[in-house]
């Protein structure tokens, strides 16, 4: 089973992608637990609730992923988490950076900055998407990990997920059989 990470910064579309394209492919998704949690908090949030939000998260993704067999779309991962935690607070849990060093995901797609700012009460950082969206970038980079930029607007954003779904994993097909001798 493929699971493919849904990130970047705040109001880049990641929720609506990860629907989109767990249709598309006919498969699940993963929500992000943040919201839910955080609506749900009656009170402002602190550096603790960050740590409770990633192990809901990770309980939800492992809890979903034995459901399905071949892809699982994560609305949110652990990246999101940390570069939150230390946007925010400039420090992460320990247990958050440890995980996402040991739990990666198959294909990253890093949503661009090029949709306009949906304001939400949840949101805090509308200027500073440019900023948050490099720190992502740079991470993924340091991580050494598979990733596609997602740009464009509405249909064409879709398909370029899909087109960037599509071609990780058909290359991926395509390397395993040369290895393993069948064509």
């Amino acid at each position: 089973m493929k699971r493919i990470s849904i990130t970047g910064p705040e109001s880049t579309g990641k929720s609506k992608l990860a629907q989109q394209l767990a249709d598309y492919f006919n498969t699940r998704f993963v929500p992000e637990i943040a919201r839910e949690y955080l609506e749900n908090l009656g009170r402002p949030y602190e550096y603790e609730d960050i740590f409770a939000i990633a192990k809901e998260q990770m309980k939800q993704e492992n809890y979903l992923s034995q459901e399905v067999k071949e892809m699982l779309f994560c609305d949110t991962d652990l990246l999101v988490i940390k570069v939150w935690s230390r946007y925010k607070y400039g420090k992460c849990d320990p247990w958050i950076e440890s995980e996402l060093n040991h739990h990666r995901y198959d294909l990253y797609l890093l949503c661009n900055v090029d949709l306009p700012w949906i304001e939400d009460p949840l949101r805090e950082h509308p200027n500073q998407r440019e900023e948050l969206f490099e720190i992502y970038r740079n991470e993924l980079d340091c991580m050494k990990v598979n990733y596609s930029i997602i740009s464009g607007i509405g249909e064409e954003r879709l398909q370029n997920a899909i087109c960037a779904v599509k071609s990780a994993f058909a290359l991926e097909v395509a390397h395993n059989k040369m290895h393993d001798g069948t064509r």
